[in-house]
């Protein structure tokens, strides 16, 4: 019951320290919008991997896939509500 006890106490004691640095949302740009960086953090990173300089064709091919995707279940409901049948495969 003891080691119960003391685990309880650590942990309110810790939930302490972290509520007293916690942000409390008062320099927000927009309603809703209070994220800020930590102090010192840089306005821009210049040359990191958010960068908006990515290959339209890399961003394009989740886009692609999926509509590969919906022509494929296309054919597979076309075929499934002529027949009855469901295939996977339809060519």
């Amino acid at each position: 019951m003891k080691t119960r006890t003391l685990v309880f106490s650590v942990g309110l004691l810790s939930l302490a320290a972290f509520g007293a640095n916690a942000y409390d949302g008062t320099n927000c740009k927009a309603p809703g919008n209070c994220w800020e960086p930590k102090p010192g953090y840089p306005e821009k990173v210049a040359g990191s991997k958010y960068d908006p300089k990515h290959d339209p064709v890399e961003l394009n091919k989740q886009q692609e896939a999926i509509k590969a995707m919906e022509a494929r279940n296309q054919k597979r409901w076309e075929h499934f509500k002529n027949t009855g049948k469901f295939v996977y495969k339809v060519d």
